[in-house]
């Protein structure tokens, strides 16, 4: 199933580059060379059919080299995997304790180094910094 989707994209995606194409080589075939063609006033036309026509090729290429890697579509977990992937990439937590650790010794020291917030008028606690407007 994977095979024929891929290759009715490839198919979907080459058809506006032959129609381009086609007319292109219709247009230049009309007058009989490109001589003939600027008599016609036809150029404008066979470069913007030509530019389009490059810009239809550009979805072509990437298909191409998706079906030639023999990736699936993007999509969670980046695609399908080969099969000569057989290492686990299971490390047992370590990473995820290396991260945590990270982390207390980052929120460890931004406490030494916190500066102590002013007091507020009256000996109390001071006020929380707050979002939106302040209370009177």
């Amino acid at each position: 199933m994977g095979s024929f989707k891929s290759a009715f994209g490839l198919a979907k995606a080459l058809l506006p580059v032959l129609y381009c194409g086609t007319l292109i080589y219709y247009f230049l075939d009309l007058g009989g060379s490109v001589e003939a063609v600027e008599e016609n006033g036809l150029t404008p036309t066979v470069i913007g059919l030509s530019a389009v026509g490059l810009l239809f090729c550009i979805p072509l290429i990437f298909k191409l080299i998706r079906l030639i890697r023999g990736l699936g579509p993007p999509g969670p977990g980046g695609g399908a995997r080969r099969k000569d992937d057989t290492q686990d990439d299971d490390d047992g937590g370590a990473a995820a304790d290396a991260i945590i650790a990270r982390y207390m010794a980052r929120k460890a020291a931004e406490e030494a180094t916190a500066v102590p917030r002013p007091a507020a008028p009256g000996g109390g606690p001071a006020r929380r910094p707050s979002f939106g407007r302040k209370p009177v």
